[in-house]
């Protein structure tokens, strides 16, 4: 079927030294028959994976780009763990195969694993994919129960609890992630972006304690998941555990939502689509939101928190790729304008803050004013 994601041409200067990968391979134990062909995938500007098909095995290396320094910011030893620790309570992870930390191998760590064949949904669902509005729905709403069902996952007693900081549960997580990005921010800041001051200190006021402590993919996005060829609404993997932690999962939703763009958004924004969240019978974000809470029965009285975290955050990572454009560390003409999303980012983060005051504001009147009639009436 030619919708599934097959990968293309290794892109130039970032070969992969299949030779060397196999030998080892081989020392794992793995049984590789014909001869190794070797493909990338696109999208993405982080860690580079490439599919490694034998005629007995379908496989997916992933490692970090080439000249990385921080093994934090790229940690392939964390990745492939978290994957391994989580397989058994959530099926959805790929088959690991097996993790390397010898760097003669490839000169860095890097982790192999099972491939699954599916359709991974981009910016645009694939031409052959004529979805009505009941299964765009579906299919949002299929995403959506699987972000829950990570969500479900009881890590008490596993590996997983190794995941969060400080008291080793996650707590205080909200207010490390804004000071983490806060900080990230500052340090990657170029004279033609806005200095978020006002929605910096707006965070840090409006901190919530956390809903609940939970594993947390950090990254959750429609083109990290993997649809079924034969059923495309039904989801079959998901992809990218590199940020996954233990935290709050209202931040999880939050920071996934920064990505769901509208079609009453912005121009700017509309460009930066990456993901088919405009298709008719997609849920908007509010629907979203609404449909999370009322599946797990949480509520917030805060919501605009976790909303205007995850646009601050994208707005973060979109300037850390711009500084290295900025700074001639990288030639990708695709980051150019990123310092125009790194704008309409704060704008929504501005407006949505607007909103929350004026919504704010009524309330406590409205409160106020049944007060009044109150005392009137005694």
């Amino acid at each position: 079927m030619s919708v599934i994601d097959i990968g293309g041409t290794v892109r130039d200067g970032e070969e992969l030294d299949i030779a060397a990968v196999e030998q080892w391979l081989k020392t794992q134990g793995m049984d590789l028959q014909g001869n190794a062909r070797v493909t990338q995938y696109s999208g993405g500007a982080s860690n580079w994976t490439y599919r490694i098909e034998y005629d007995n095995q379908d496989l997916i290396l992933r490692r970090p780009p080439a000249g990385t320094k921080a093994k934090s910011a790229h940690d392939m030893v964390r990745e492939y763990t978290v994957q391994k620790a989580l397989k058994p309570a959530y099926p959805l992870v790929p088959d690991m195969v097996a993790l390397c930390t010898d760097e003669s191998v490839l000169g860095c760590d890097f982790y192999v694993m099972q491939r699954v064949e599916g359709i991974i949904p981009r910016a645009n669902l694939p031409k052959e994919i004529n979805f009505g509005k009941s299964e765009v729905r579906q299919l949002c709403i299929n995403v959506l129960d699987a972000l829950i069902d990570l969500h479900q996952v009881d890590y008490h007693g596993t590996e997983l609890e190794s995941l969060g900081k400080n008291t080793g549960k996650g707590a205080g997580y909200c207010q490390r992630q804004v000071e983490g990005w806060d900080k990230r921010y500052e340090k990657a800041r170029t004279l033609n972006v806005p200095s978020f001051k006002l929605v910096r200190r707006w965070l840090k006021n409006n901190l919530p304690a956390d809903s609940k402590t939970c594993v947390i993919h950090n990254d959750w996005r429609f083109d990290n998941v993997i649809l079924d060829p034969g059923n495309p609404t039904q989801v079959i993997g998901v992809l990218d555990w590199e940020m996954a932690t233990l935290g709050d999962p209202l931040m999880d939703l939050g920071s996934a939502l920064a990505y769901w763009v509208q079609p009453d958004d912005n121009m700017i924004l509309r460009a930066m689509r990456r993901q088919p969240t405009h298709l008719p019978g997609m849920f908007s974000r509010k629907e979203v939101v609404q449909y999370y809470l009322d599946k797990t029965g949480m509520h917030t009285r805060n919501w605009t928190f976790y909303e205007v975290f995850g646009m601050f955050r994208l707005a973060v990572i979109a300037q850390q790729i711009y500084y290295r454009y900025y700074h001639k560390q990288t030639r990708n003409p695709a980051f150019k304008n990123f310092w125009l999303i790194v704008h309409a980012l704060h704008v929504r983060c501005l407006t949505l803050m607007a909103q929350h005051t004026v919504a704010r504001f009524k309330a406590n009147a409205s409160l106020g004013s049944k007060r009044n009639s109150q005392k009137k009436g005694q």
